[in-house]
């Protein structure tokens, strides 16, 4: 039976110490021939710098061979080809499919028509599986563990798929503590809010964040994504409402580290670069350690 990878749900909290498990091996040695003969197919039919790259390099770098498209004005979408028929035929081609779409269900639809194991690359404002075990394995390097922490998320909370699979899966460990930082316009969707509440988990909501800063052990920014609103005139409302700054990190806890998905546009300050509490570029690092992990443990590699 095929493993696919559409929502964090999809893995159990033993998987998720498994894929921890399986990245820090490769991290400790990240060459190993898994995928030698084999075909994955990268199908991004929405931009992306990161993702796609770090997974053409996990993929690389366990010796397989890619295929696809970083633009879908590059594929027989511009045709009018559904993409019902573009994962029926890709799925005759490779071994794997790695798949961003802009619609939210695109990558469970795919999972559902393909013959070979699908990974969502992040599906519109609904998930970022792959991110989220990159998030945790980041989390779980920087502190040690995924039990009694209190998690900032800040910014753009209703758009962003980043911190809706971060929050399910955290909410599996213990004594997690979340801090929901926003405009009111952005706000944590209220099903998330619901799955914390039916667990008994704590959460608190919060318009500004400078006067409890000193209470997180991670914070998690984001951006607000312009793409994802339809009055341009709201954007510009909320587009700079949160700006990390080094001088905000001063009375900070000496194991706080600061968490980014990437791209950042103005909400994180460069002057915070340079703090020993930055960890989003090494954040990205470990992008691809995290989706070797995955792979492997899709593909039962190991």
């Amino acid at each position: 039976m095929k493993k696919d990878l559409i929502s964090i749900t999809d893995f159990t909290k033993d998987e998720y110490l498994r894929i921890m498990e399986l990245a820090k091996e490769f991290e400790e040695n990240p060459n190993q021939d898994l995928l030698k003969g084999k075909v994955v197919a990268s199908l991004f039919f929405e931009p992306s710098t990161r993702t796609r790259l770090s997974f053409e390099t996990a993929i690389s770098r366990l010796g397989g061979r890619i295929i696809g498209f970083a633009d879908p004005d590059s594929s027989s979408a511009t045709k009018g080809e559904t993409l019902h028929d573009t994962i029926k035929m890709v799925s005759n081609y490779a071994d794997l499919i790695v798949m961003r779409h802009p619609l939210e269900g695109a990558a469970r639809y795919a999972a559902e028509i393909s013959s070979v194991p699908v990974l969502n690359a992040g599906d519109g404002a609904n998930q970022h599986p792959t991110q989220t075990l990159l998030d945790m394995y980041s989390i779980v390097k920087t502190q040690g563990t995924l039990d009694n922490l209190n998690i900032f998320m800040v910014g753009d909370l209703k758009y962003g798929r980043t911190v809706h699979s971060l929050l399910q899966a955290m909410s599996e460990f213990e004594n997690p503590i979340f801090n929901f930082i926003a405009p009111d316009i952005l706000q944590m969707p209220r099903a998330y809010k619901l799955h914390l509440e039916e667990k008994g988990i704590r959460y608190f909501e919060h318009e500004e964040f400078t006067d409890i800063i000193s209470e997180a052990d991670i914070i998690y920014m984001t951006r607000v994504q312009k793409e994802r609103f339809s009055d341009p005139i709201e954007y510009e409302k909320v587009k700079n409402v949160y700006i990390l700054q080094n001088s905000m990190l001063a009375n900070t806890k000496p194991n706080l580290k600061i968490l980014h998905p990437l791209p950042r546009v103005n909400e994180i300050s460069t002057d915070v670069d340079k703090n020993e509490k930055a960890y989003y570029f090494d954040q990205a690092r470990n992008g691809v350690f995290a989706r070797q992990a995955i792979i492997a443990h899709t593909m039962n590699l190991k």
